[in-house]
């Protein structure tokens, strides 16, 4: 074996979940991408768990009750954990709106040893709405949709996060470099 195998073969990614959670249209995604491609730039295994892919793909079939909410929540959480596990920095922009729901994942992540990082994307409602990139906060407006996070649905925004993001105070490099930041801190970029 040459010393540049022995080299790459000793070297161990460290993988971790991190969760960017917050109300529709706060930049959870935007700022996802962002730090995945600086993370990728660096070397680092990376993939992003987007919300609407999984309801595509994954979660296909199921609603926005409570219950439907939190199974959503689960399958990603598993997901996200058997990536991580795997030495991948899996970035999860999904609104999660319940501490229960978000508990549970970090209570399998524990449970395996796994990384698992709570970041609120803390962006106010009306903010939100005047980004509306889906157009959810019209359509509410509207009365064509009900249930919208945040608006007439409830949302629990975490007590403790390991960052808290603002958005709408600053760019989203900024935002993004913040969270690479904690990353650095934590040992995981």
């Amino acid at each position: 074996m040459t010393t540049d195998q022995e080299s790459s073969m000793s070297v161990t990614e460290t993988g971790a979940t991190i969760w960017l959670t917050g109300l529709p249209s706060a930049g959870k995604t935007t700022i996802a991408y962002e730090l995945a491609g600086r993370l990728r730039t660096e070397g680092h295994k990376v993939e992003v768990l987007d919300g609407d892919e999984i309801r595509e793909f994954l979660s296909a079939g199921l609603g926005f009750s409570r219950e439907d909410r939190h199974t959503n929540v689960a399958r990603i959480g598993f997901v996200a954990e058997l990536l991580a596990a795997n030495g991948v920095k899996v970035l999860v922009p999904v609104i999660a709106p319940f501490a229960d729901s978000r508990e549970a994942v970090r209570k399998r992540h524990a449970a395996e040893s796994t990384t698992y990082l709570e970041v609120h994307v803390a962006t106010p409602v009306e903010v939100c709405s005047v980004r509306d990139v889906k157009g959810l906060y019209a359509k509410q407006a509207a009365g064509e949709i009900s249930g919208l996070t945040g608006v007439d649905d409830p949302y629990e925004a975490p007590e403790s996060p390991a960052l808290r993001i603002e958005s709408h105070q600053q760019t989203v490099q900024e935002s993004a470099a913040a969270l690479h930041a904690l990353l650095t801190e934590r040992g995981l970029a």
